[in-house]
C-alpha cells in the first residue's frame, strides 16, 4: 500500500509516518527501511537532520538518498517490506537545483511508476506548501508549483492520505489505520 502523509512544517508528519511505520513493521515481523532525503547546507538543517535521527529507532535501516530516488526504489530495495521516505519536498528541491534543465514532468512520471511497481508497504512523506502566499522569486514559486503537482501525483495513487495540522491527523482519502 501506499501511504501519504503531508502538512506545513513542525505539524508532526514526520512523527506521525514513523509511527505508521513502526506498526506496519510490527505487522510484517520486519525492519523499516527509511530513506532520507535532505542535506545539511546549513547548521539549522544539520540540527533538523540530527533531531530525525536522534528521534529514529536505532534498529532502522537508513538510506541518505537526496537526488537518484527513483533509480534506488528501482535498484536497491530488495525484499523490503515497509519503507518510509522522508520527505518528498527536500528531494523536489535537490532535484530542482542540481538538475536545473531536467524534465519534471517525466522526472515525477517515472517515480509514479516505480512506487506502483513495488510490492511493499511504502509511506511518504510531503510538505504541503500551497497554503500560503504566492512566493517572490521565479525559482520559489517553481518550486511551489512543482511542489503541488507532486503533491497531487501521490495523493492521487496513494491508497491513504493524512494531512497533519498540529499534531493532529486528518485522514483525506482511506480508511484510519
Amino acid at each position: 500500500m501506499i501511504y501519504f502523509v503531508l502538512g506545513g512544517a513542525r505539524s508532526g508528519k514526520s512523527g506521525y509516518a514513523a509511527e505508521l511505520a513502526n506498526k506496519l513493521s510490527e505487522q510484517h515481523q520486519c525492519n523499516v527501511l527509511n530513506i532520507a532525503t535532505a542535506q545539511a547546507f546549513d547548521t539549522e538543517m544539520a540540527e533538523r537532520i540530527k533531531k530525525h535521527q536522534q528521534d529514529r529507532p536505532a534498529h532502522w535501516q537508513l538510506a541518505e538518498v537526496p537526488y537518484e530516488l527513483t533509480e534506488y526504489l528501482q535498484n536497491d530495495i530488495k525484499n523490503k517490506k515497509v519503507i518510509l521516505i522522508d520527505c518528498l519536498t527536500l528531494w523536489l528541491n535537490n532535484q530542482l537545483f542540481k538538475y536545473p534543465d531536467q524534465n519534471i514532468e517525466t522526472c515525477f512520471e517515472q517515480f509514479k511508476q516505480t512506487l506502483l511497481s513495488l510490492s511493499c508497504d511504502i509511506i511518504l512523506v510531503s510538505n504541503e506548501v500551497g497554503l500560503g502566499v504566492v512566493p517572490n522569486g521565479k525559482v520559489s514559486r517553481q518550486f511551489v508549483d512543482e511542489a503541488g503537482r507532486l503533491n497531487q501525483l501521490i495523493a492521487r495513487i496513494a491508497h491513504e492520505v493524512v494531512f497533519l495540522a498540529a499534531g493532529l491527523p486528518l485522514h483525506l482519502k482511506g480508511k484510519p489505520e
